[in-house]
Protein backbone atom coordinates (compact mmCIF):
# COMPACT_ATOMS: atom_id res chain seq x y z
CA UNK A 1 0.00 0.00 0.00
CA UNK A 2 1.26 3.57 -0.54
CA UNK A 3 2.01 4.75 2.72
CA UNK A 4 0.75 8.55 1.34
CA UNK A 5 -3.06 7.33 1.08
CA UNK A 6 -3.86 7.05 4.22
CA UNK A 7 -2.81 10.42 5.00
CA UNK A 8 -5.00 11.75 1.87
CA UNK A 9 -7.62 9.59 2.88
CA UNK A 10 -7.60 10.71 6.07
CA UNK A 11 -7.15 14.79 4.71
CA UNK A 12 -10.47 14.36 2.88
CA UNK A 13 -12.72 13.25 5.57
CA UNK A 14 -11.27 15.61 7.73
CA UNK A 15 -11.92 18.68 5.17
CA UNK A 16 -15.00 16.91 4.46
CA UNK A 17 -15.94 16.78 8.48
CA UNK A 18 -14.80 20.65 8.86
CA UNK A 19 -16.98 21.43 6.09
CA UNK A 20 -20.48 19.94 7.03
CA UNK A 21 -20.09 20.83 11.15
CA UNK A 22 -19.10 24.26 9.57
CA UNK A 23 -22.16 24.23 7.37
CA UNK A 24 -25.13 23.42 9.99
CA UNK A 25 -23.50 24.78 12.68
CA UNK A 26 -23.29 28.54 11.56
CA UNK A 27 -26.38 28.66 9.48
CA UNK A 28 -28.08 28.02 13.08
CA UNK A 29 -25.55 30.71 14.06
CA UNK A 30 -26.75 33.20 11.59
CA UNK A 31 -30.15 32.30 12.00
CA UNK A 32 -30.53 33.05 15.50
CA UNK A 33 -28.39 36.30 15.44
CA UNK A 34 -30.38 38.69 13.64
CA UNK A 35 -34.04 36.88 15.37
CA UNK A 36 -32.10 37.75 18.61
CA UNK A 37 -32.00 41.29 16.88
CA UNK A 38 -35.41 41.35 16.26
CA UNK A 39 -36.70 40.16 19.38
CA UNK A 40 -35.19 42.78 20.48
CA UNK A 41 -36.47 45.23 18.46
CA UNK A 42 -40.08 44.13 19.48
CA UNK A 43 -39.30 44.22 23.16
CA UNK A 44 -38.50 48.06 22.33
CA UNK A 45 -34.70 47.62 23.01
CA UNK A 46 -33.18 50.69 21.50
CA UNK A 47 -30.57 50.47 18.29
CA UNK A 48 -27.65 51.43 20.70
CA UNK A 49 -28.51 48.45 23.21
CA UNK A 50 -29.24 46.27 20.25
CA UNK A 51 -25.65 47.18 18.62
CA UNK A 52 -23.62 46.30 21.99
CA UNK A 53 -25.76 43.17 21.96
CA UNK A 54 -24.43 42.20 18.90
CA UNK A 55 -20.57 43.50 19.51
CA UNK A 56 -21.11 40.81 22.16
CA UNK A 57 -20.57 38.32 19.53
CA UNK A 58 -17.89 39.69 18.83
CA UNK A 59 -16.44 40.50 22.33
CA UNK A 60 -16.47 36.87 22.96
CA UNK A 61 -14.22 35.98 20.23
CA UNK A 62 -11.95 38.87 21.20
CA UNK A 63 -11.57 37.20 24.62
CA UNK A 64 -10.75 34.02 23.91
CA UNK A 65 -8.32 34.42 20.36
CA UNK A 66 -5.28 35.32 22.32
CA UNK A 67 -5.25 32.18 24.26
CA UNK A 68 -6.80 29.49 21.83
CA UNK A 69 -3.31 28.38 21.06
CA UNK A 70 -2.12 27.99 24.81
CA UNK A 71 -5.62 26.16 24.99
CA UNK A 72 -5.37 23.83 22.07
CA UNK A 73 -2.05 22.75 23.09
CA UNK A 74 -3.41 21.89 26.49
CA UNK A 75 -6.44 19.98 25.44
CA UNK A 76 -5.21 19.11 21.97
CA UNK A 77 -7.15 20.30 19.02
CA UNK A 78 -9.90 17.81 18.55
CA UNK A 79 -10.97 17.59 22.31
CA UNK A 80 -11.24 21.50 21.83
CA UNK A 81 -12.75 21.59 18.80
CA UNK A 82 -15.74 19.71 20.03
CA UNK A 83 -15.89 22.12 23.48
CA UNK A 84 -16.37 24.54 20.98
CA UNK A 85 -19.25 23.07 19.57
CA UNK A 86 -21.21 21.75 22.17
CA UNK A 87 -21.29 25.27 24.06
CA UNK A 88 -23.38 27.05 21.65
CA UNK A 89 -25.86 24.38 21.18
CA UNK A 90 -26.05 24.69 25.16
CA UNK A 91 -26.58 28.71 24.96
CA UNK A 92 -29.41 28.20 22.37
CA UNK A 93 -31.19 26.17 24.90
CA UNK A 94 -30.70 29.30 27.69
CA UNK A 95 -32.64 31.63 25.50
CA UNK A 96 -35.64 29.16 25.43
CA UNK A 97 -35.69 29.41 28.94
CA UNK A 98 -35.35 33.18 29.75
CA UNK A 99 -36.00 36.69 27.95
CA UNK A 100 -34.12 38.67 30.72
CA UNK A 101 -31.62 40.73 29.10
CA UNK A 102 -28.80 40.38 31.31
CA UNK A 103 -29.00 37.01 30.98
CA UNK A 104 -28.94 37.33 27.51
CA UNK A 105 -26.00 39.15 27.02
CA UNK A 106 -24.03 36.62 29.24
CA UNK A 107 -25.29 33.55 27.31
CA UNK A 108 -24.69 35.48 23.95
CA UNK A 109 -21.05 36.31 25.18
CA UNK A 110 -20.53 32.49 26.44
CA UNK A 111 -21.79 31.07 23.07
CA UNK A 112 -19.25 33.63 21.42
CA UNK A 113 -16.26 32.42 22.93
CA UNK A 114 -16.72 29.00 22.38
CA UNK A 115 -17.09 30.29 18.32
CA UNK A 116 -13.85 31.78 18.83
CA UNK A 117 -12.64 29.19 19.55
CA UNK A 118 -13.76 26.56 16.73
CA UNK A 119 -13.16 29.80 14.39
CA UNK A 120 -9.73 29.52 14.88
CA UNK A 121 -9.40 25.80 14.76
CA UNK A 122 -11.19 25.27 12.18
CA UNK A 123 -9.32 27.47 9.91
CA UNK A 124 -5.95 25.88 11.37
CA UNK A 125 -7.56 22.46 10.51
CA UNK A 126 -8.27 22.85 6.82
CA UNK A 127 -4.89 24.72 6.43
CA UNK A 128 -3.38 21.39 7.99
CA UNK A 129 -5.85 19.26 5.70
CA UNK A 130 -5.08 21.36 2.48
CA UNK A 131 -2.60 20.37 -0.32
CA UNK A 132 -0.48 23.21 -0.61
CA UNK A 133 -0.79 23.99 -4.09
CA UNK A 134 -4.16 23.87 -3.76
CA UNK A 135 -4.60 25.58 -0.63
CA UNK A 136 -6.43 29.04 -2.03
CA UNK A 137 -9.12 26.82 -3.65
CA UNK A 138 -10.20 25.12 -0.26
CA UNK A 139 -9.94 28.20 1.25
CA UNK A 140 -12.04 30.14 -1.14
CA UNK A 141 -14.57 27.19 -1.08
CA UNK A 142 -14.53 27.04 3.30
CA UNK A 143 -15.28 31.01 2.38
CA UNK A 144 -17.73 30.64 0.02
CA UNK A 145 -19.56 28.14 2.33
CA UNK A 146 -19.10 30.85 5.01
CA UNK A 147 -21.11 32.84 2.88
CA UNK A 148 -23.82 30.18 2.20
CA UNK A 149 -24.82 29.69 5.82
CA UNK A 150 -25.70 33.88 5.78
CA UNK A 151 -27.65 33.34 3.12
CA UNK A 152 -29.63 29.90 4.45
CA UNK A 153 -29.97 31.42 8.18
CA UNK A 154 -31.55 34.54 7.75
CA UNK A 155 -33.31 33.06 4.56
CA UNK A 156 -34.92 30.59 6.79
CA UNK A 157 -35.87 32.82 9.12
CA UNK A 158 -37.63 35.27 6.98
CA UNK A 159 -39.69 32.08 5.86
CA UNK A 160 -40.21 31.09 8.86
CA UNK A 161 -41.03 34.63 10.95
CA UNK A 162 -39.42 35.95 13.62
CA UNK A 163 -42.18 35.37 15.68
CA UNK A 164 -42.81 31.88 15.15
CA UNK A 165 -42.19 29.58 18.09
CA UNK A 166 -40.55 27.12 16.26
CA UNK A 167 -37.14 29.42 14.78
CA UNK A 168 -34.89 28.50 17.92
CA UNK A 169 -36.03 25.06 17.87
CA UNK A 170 -34.49 24.87 14.00
CA UNK A 171 -31.46 26.68 15.39
CA UNK A 172 -31.16 23.89 18.22
CA UNK A 173 -31.41 21.16 15.48
CA UNK A 174 -28.75 22.76 12.85
CA UNK A 175 -26.62 23.02 16.36
CA UNK A 176 -27.17 19.12 16.69
CA UNK A 177 -26.03 18.11 13.26
CA UNK A 178 -23.32 20.10 13.25
CA UNK A 179 -22.13 18.45 16.53
CA UNK A 180 -22.63 15.29 15.08
CA UNK A 181 -20.74 16.13 11.82
CA UNK A 182 -17.53 17.46 14.53
CA UNK A 183 -17.46 13.75 15.31
CA UNK A 184 -16.03 12.80 11.91
CA UNK A 185 -13.04 15.01 12.16
CA UNK A 186 -10.08 12.50 12.48
CA UNK A 187 -7.45 12.22 14.85
CA UNK A 188 -3.92 14.24 14.18
CA UNK A 189 -0.64 13.25 15.08
CA UNK A 190 1.02 15.53 17.91
CA UNK A 191 2.20 18.99 16.78
CA UNK A 192 5.88 19.31 15.76
CA UNK A 193 6.17 22.35 17.24
CA UNK A 194 4.13 21.52 20.59
CA UNK A 195 6.39 22.73 23.08
CA UNK A 196 8.62 25.44 21.09
CA UNK A 197 6.04 27.43 19.96
CA UNK A 198 5.38 30.91 21.68
CA UNK A 199 1.57 30.42 22.57
CA UNK A 200 -0.53 33.33 24.51
CA UNK A 201 0.31 37.04 24.75
CA UNK A 202 4.11 36.61 23.70
CA UNK A 203 3.01 34.22 21.16
CA UNK A 204 0.08 37.29 19.80
CA UNK A 205 2.89 40.16 19.55
CA UNK A 206 4.86 37.63 17.52
CA UNK A 207 2.36 37.00 14.97
CA UNK A 208 1.47 40.83 14.78
CA UNK A 209 5.21 41.74 14.75
CA UNK A 210 5.33 39.26 11.52
CA UNK A 211 2.07 40.08 9.82
CA UNK A 212 1.52 43.68 10.32
CA UNK A 213 -0.17 44.11 7.13
CA UNK A 214 -1.96 41.04 7.00
CA UNK A 215 -3.55 41.74 10.59
CA UNK A 216 -4.62 45.32 8.84
CA UNK A 217 -6.26 44.08 6.07
CA UNK A 218 -7.91 41.26 8.09
CA UNK A 219 -9.23 44.57 10.82
CA UNK A 220 -10.81 45.63 7.56
CA UNK A 221 -12.45 42.28 6.10
CA UNK A 222 -13.92 42.23 9.74
CA UNK A 223 -15.29 45.44 9.85
CA UNK A 224 -17.32 45.26 6.85
CA UNK A 225 -18.01 41.71 5.97
CA UNK A 226 -18.86 40.21 10.05
CA UNK A 227 -19.16 43.81 11.87
CA UNK A 228 -21.75 45.43 9.34
CA UNK A 229 -23.69 42.55 7.93
CA UNK A 230 -24.60 42.56 12.35
CA UNK A 231 -26.20 45.60 11.86
CA UNK A 232 -27.62 44.96 8.95
CA UNK A 233 -31.35 44.32 10.18
CA UNK A 234 -31.30 47.39 11.77
CA UNK A 235 -29.99 50.14 9.01
CA UNK A 236 -32.89 47.76 6.92
CA UNK A 237 -35.21 48.96 9.45
CA UNK A 238 -34.81 52.36 9.72
CA UNK A 239 -34.32 52.95 5.73
CA UNK A 240 -38.40 51.66 5.98
CA UNK A 241 -37.53 48.15 4.68
CA UNK A 242 -39.72 45.61 6.22
CA UNK A 243 -38.90 43.18 8.79
CA UNK A 244 -38.46 40.29 6.30
CA UNK A 245 -36.69 42.52 3.47
CA UNK A 246 -34.17 44.18 6.60
CA UNK A 247 -33.23 40.41 7.83
CA UNK A 248 -32.51 39.41 4.07
CA UNK A 249 -29.92 42.21 3.87
CA UNK A 250 -27.48 39.57 5.79
CA UNK A 251 -28.57 37.16 3.42
CA UNK A 252 -27.78 39.35 0.29
CA UNK A 253 -24.26 40.50 2.06
CA UNK A 254 -23.26 36.39 2.42
CA UNK A 255 -24.22 36.08 -1.15
CA UNK A 256 -21.92 38.84 -2.14
CA UNK A 257 -18.86 36.89 -0.10
CA UNK A 258 -20.08 33.37 -1.28
CA UNK A 259 -19.44 34.82 -5.24
CA UNK A 260 -16.12 35.93 -5.11
CA UNK A 261 -14.74 33.98 -2.09
CA UNK A 262 -14.30 30.35 -4.71
CA UNK A 263 -12.98 31.99 -7.99
CA UNK A 264 -10.90 34.25 -5.29
CA UNK A 265 -9.06 31.22 -4.08
CA UNK A 266 -8.71 30.17 -8.08
CA UNK A 267 -6.81 32.96 -8.51
CA UNK A 268 -4.70 32.89 -5.26
CA UNK A 269 -3.59 29.08 -6.81
CA UNK A 270 -2.63 30.62 -9.76
CA UNK A 271 -0.63 33.69 -8.98
CA UNK A 272 3.15 33.83 -10.24
CA UNK A 273 4.40 35.50 -7.51
CA UNK A 274 1.85 34.62 -4.80
CA UNK A 275 3.18 36.70 -1.68
CA UNK A 276 3.33 39.78 -3.90
CA UNK A 277 0.05 38.97 -5.89
CA UNK A 278 -1.61 38.36 -2.84
CA UNK A 279 -0.98 41.77 -1.33
CA UNK A 280 -1.97 43.45 -4.41
CA UNK A 281 -5.47 41.90 -4.38
CA UNK A 282 -5.64 42.99 -0.86
CA UNK A 283 -5.29 46.93 -1.79
CA UNK A 284 -7.67 46.10 -4.48
CA UNK A 285 -10.56 44.98 -2.30
CA UNK A 286 -9.50 47.56 0.09
CA UNK A 287 -9.82 50.66 -2.54
CA UNK A 288 -13.72 48.60 -3.55
CA UNK A 289 -14.55 49.20 -0.30
CA UNK A 290 -13.73 52.45 -0.56
CA UNK A 291 -15.63 53.18 -3.04
CA UNK A 292 -18.90 51.13 -1.69
CA UNK A 293 -18.48 53.48 1.58
CA UNK A 294 -18.46 56.27 -0.32
CA UNK A 295 -21.93 55.13 -2.14
CA UNK A 296 -23.22 54.60 1.12
CA UNK A 297 -23.68 58.47 1.39
CA UNK A 298 -26.80 58.60 -1.02
CA UNK A 299 -28.41 55.40 0.66
CA UNK A 300 -30.73 57.22 2.52
CA UNK A 301 -31.92 59.15 -0.58
CA UNK A 302 -32.28 55.82 -2.74
CA UNK A 303 -32.78 53.31 -0.30
CA UNK A 304 -32.46 50.83 -3.25
CA UNK A 305 -28.94 51.23 -3.13
CA UNK A 306 -28.51 49.19 0.03
CA UNK A 307 -28.60 46.30 -1.45
CA UNK A 308 -25.53 46.37 -3.73
CA UNK A 309 -23.44 48.24 -0.75
CA UNK A 310 -24.21 44.94 1.16
CA UNK A 311 -23.00 42.69 -1.47
CA UNK A 312 -19.95 44.59 -2.00
CA UNK A 313 -19.22 44.58 1.92
CA UNK A 314 -19.61 40.70 1.94
CA UNK A 315 -17.70 40.44 -1.19
CA UNK A 316 -14.77 42.31 -0.66
CA UNK A 317 -14.80 41.80 3.23
CA UNK A 318 -14.69 38.12 3.02
CA UNK A 319 -12.08 37.87 0.17
CA UNK A 320 -9.92 40.20 2.96
CA UNK A 321 -10.44 37.09 4.63
CA UNK A 322 -9.77 34.70 2.40
CA UNK A 323 -6.37 36.57 1.26
CA UNK A 324 -5.26 37.31 4.59
CA UNK A 325 -5.42 33.85 6.11
CA UNK A 326 -4.20 31.92 2.71
CA UNK A 327 -1.05 33.96 3.09
CA UNK A 328 -0.41 32.91 6.87
CA UNK A 329 -1.47 29.14 6.00
CA UNK A 330 1.34 29.33 3.43
CA UNK A 331 3.91 30.17 6.20
CA UNK A 332 2.78 28.62 9.13
CA UNK A 333 2.23 24.91 10.81
CA UNK A 334 1.42 23.20 13.46
CA UNK A 335 1.13 25.41 17.05
CA UNK A 336 2.28 28.79 15.56
CA UNK A 337 -0.22 27.96 12.67
CA UNK A 338 -2.81 27.43 15.18
CA UNK A 339 -1.38 31.07 16.54
CA UNK A 340 -0.83 33.43 13.87
CA UNK A 341 -4.76 31.93 12.67
CA UNK A 342 -5.66 33.05 16.16
CA UNK A 343 -4.66 36.47 15.97
CA UNK A 344 -5.49 37.19 12.57
CA UNK A 345 -9.15 36.07 13.92
CA UNK A 346 -8.26 38.44 16.30
CA UNK A 347 -7.67 41.31 14.07
CA UNK A 348 -11.04 40.30 12.02
CA UNK A 349 -13.25 40.14 15.19
CA UNK A 350 -11.78 43.54 16.40
CA UNK A 351 -12.73 44.83 13.18
CA UNK A 352 -16.35 43.40 13.82
CA UNK A 353 -16.81 44.67 17.34
CA UNK A 354 -15.76 48.42 16.74
CA UNK A 355 -18.26 48.61 13.69
CA UNK A 356 -21.12 46.25 15.30
CA UNK A 357 -20.65 48.18 18.71
CA UNK A 358 -20.35 51.72 17.14
CA UNK A 359 -22.88 51.17 14.12
CA UNK A 360 -26.13 51.08 16.18
CA UNK A 361 -25.21 54.15 18.41
CA UNK A 362 -24.50 56.37 14.54
CA UNK A 363 -28.06 54.83 13.05
CA UNK A 364 -29.63 56.58 15.51
CA UNK A 365 -28.04 59.56 15.48
CA UNK A 366 -27.07 60.11 12.44
CA UNK A 367 -27.75 57.04 9.78
CA UNK A 368 -27.09 59.89 6.16
CA UNK A 369 -24.14 61.43 7.63
CA UNK A 370 -22.62 59.80 10.38
CA UNK A 371 -22.76 56.09 9.93
CA UNK A 372 -21.53 56.48 5.91
CA UNK A 373 -18.36 58.86 6.93
CA UNK A 374 -16.92 56.14 9.28
CA UNK A 375 -17.31 53.98 6.86
CA UNK A 376 -15.61 56.35 4.45
CA UNK A 377 -12.83 56.89 7.43
CA UNK A 378 -12.39 53.38 7.89
CA UNK A 379 -11.80 52.05 4.55
CA UNK A 380 -10.20 55.53 3.44
CA UNK A 381 -7.32 55.29 6.24
CA UNK A 382 -6.76 51.21 5.36
CA UNK A 383 -6.53 52.51 1.74
CA UNK A 384 -3.68 54.67 2.34
CA UNK A 385 -1.87 52.61 4.58
CA UNK A 386 -1.99 49.91 1.87
CA UNK A 387 -0.63 52.59 -0.17
CA UNK A 388 1.96 53.11 1.81
CA UNK A 389 3.18 50.10 2.28
CA UNK A 390 3.17 48.94 -0.84
CA UNK A 391 5.37 51.68 -1.91
CA UNK A 392 8.10 50.79 0.86
CA UNK A 393 7.60 47.36 -0.67
CA UNK A 394 6.11 45.95 2.97
CA UNK A 395 3.42 44.92 1.06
Amino acid sequence: MNPVQPVRTASRQGLLAIFGSTLFQLTGVFMLSPLLLLLLRRAEVSNTVAGLFAATSWLGIFIITPYASQLTRRMGRRRALWLASIVPLLTAFGFLLTTRLEIWFALELLASVAGGLRWVLAEAFIAEFTPPHQRGRYIGAYSALIGLTFVIGPALLAWLGDGSPYALWVVIGFLVVGLAWTALVPRTPPEQDADSAQVGLAGLGRAVAAHPVIMLAGFVGGFFELGLSSILPLYGLNLGLPTGAATLLVSVSGLGGMALALPGGLLIDRLKNPAQGRRTLMLVLVALLLTASIATLGVHKAPWLVWPVAALWGAAGGNLYTLTMTDISSRETGITLVNSTAVLVLAYTLGALVASSVSGALIDASPGVGFPLVLVMVSGLATAALVRARRKRDI
